[in-house]
């Protein structure tokens, strides 16, 4: 087996490996018990009418305790505000706010989360997109696991709906580089290290004591990805923050059509993978790692590249399976790792010719 053979196999097993162990750590929430303190939970919304009604009902669905369930119409254009009007006539538990003007310097989701934040009254603040559906009894769950570890903010990755071939593609890569190159054992044993931190924006708990005195949602303000960014500015104050499979609990369809997940992911990317120091080293990985196999096979290291490809799928099929993930793209691993990376480069040399991610008709403004 030659030197590049043997590196390339490295780099496919490495995944598999750590993926193994972190299985270990990244683990459901226990059964829901009945809470005491008051739980805030807190969506903001632009132009969600097609989610929101769904969204608002599966938090309230199994809900034992303490519970408001705020939603922010963030300027929407359709009937966002109107359903959630309704919604609050028959459940005195919800209630309807109205954002105020983007100010600048501020990413609009941020904004409207520290609007939420300021009009909440809960004890612990539970973060939720408006396409996230909890199943009966989520919240319990969530807030019964923060209390258990004793944390400042817990994150829960949802089971991922996709549904085109685009989304099939680039969706499950968050899992795989999450379990694959995140070494939750540290992460876990050193709670408050930034650069351990992990997260998921789509559903987020956290202490208000602790979010307060980091300075909450105005501490990321200009971040799109406030899943990486709160988690590291509760460690920067000193606070624990870990994660936890939410496959069970809850479920997500980030984006429709590959059009939508390229644009979605591309506004992130700055502030993840996509760095002048950070992407070279990503691309050797995951291109060594995922496709490397397949041009050792297609060299004649037919050992090394049959090993390497049974990982990299491998790890993928663990995945889609723990995780309900779809089985179909599993076969088409190696071309969603190019589409990422291509998406991944293409955000950072837009950043670099100056182009400011947006979303929603909105970007951050100075």
């Amino acid at each position: 087996m030659s030197l590049v053979a043997e590196i390339i196999l490295g780099l496919a097993l490495l995944p598999l490996a750590l993926t193994l162990v972190n299985l270990a750590f990244f683990r459901k929430a226990p059964p829901p018990r009945a809470w005491e303190d008051p739980v805030s939970v807190l969506i903001p919304a632009r132009d969600e009418a097609a989610n929101i009604e769904a969204a608002v009902r599966s938090v309230l669905a199994g809900a034992d305790g303490p519970l408001e369930v705020v939603v922010l119409d963030d300027h929407s254009a359709d009937d966002t505000a109107a359903i959630v009007r309704r919604l609050a006539a028959e459940d005195r538990r919800v209630r309807l706010e109205h954002a105020p003007p983007l100010p600048a310097g501020w990413a609009g989701k941020q904004h409207a989360c520290k609007v939420l934040a300021e009009r909440a009254a809960g004890e612990v603040l539970v973060f939720m997109d408006a396409d996230v559906r909890l199943e009966p009894g989520a919240v319990g769950r969530v807030v019964r696991l923060l209390r258990r570890r004793r944390l400042a903010l817990l994150s829960g990755f949802p089971r991922q709906i996709t549904g085109s071939l685009g989304e099939r593609l680039i969706v499950p890569q968050i899992t795989m580089l999450l379990l694959g190159y995140l070494p939750m054992m540290f992460s876990r044993l050193f709670p408050r290290v930034p650069g351990f931190a992990a997260g998921c924006g789509q559903l987020m708990a956290v202490r208000r004591e602790a979010y307060d005195a980091v300075g909450g949602h105005a501490a990321v303000r200009r971040s799109f990805h406030d899943g990486m960014t709160l988690p590291r500015a509760l460690r920067r104050g000193g606070h624990a923050t870990d994660l936890f499979d939410a496959s069970d609990l809850a479920r997500c369809r980030m984006y429709a059509g590959f059009a939508a997940t390229w644009a979605g992911f591309s506004k992130n990317a700055t502030e993840g993978m996509a760095t002048p120091v950070g992407l070279p080293v990503w691309t050797v990985l995951l291109l060594g790692g995922h496709v490397g196999p397949w041009l050792l096979l297609a060299a004649g290291e037919t050992a090394a590249g049959l090993l390497g490809i049974a990982a990299t799928l491998g790890q993928r099929l663990l995945l889609a399976v723990l995780l309900r993930q779809s089985l179909r793209a599993v076969p088409w691993h190696p071309v969603g790792v190019v589409v990422l990376l291509a998406l991944q480069w293409g955000a950072l040399i837009g950043a670099a010719r100056g182009r400011r991610p947006s979303w929603r008709g909105r970007s951050v403004t100075e």
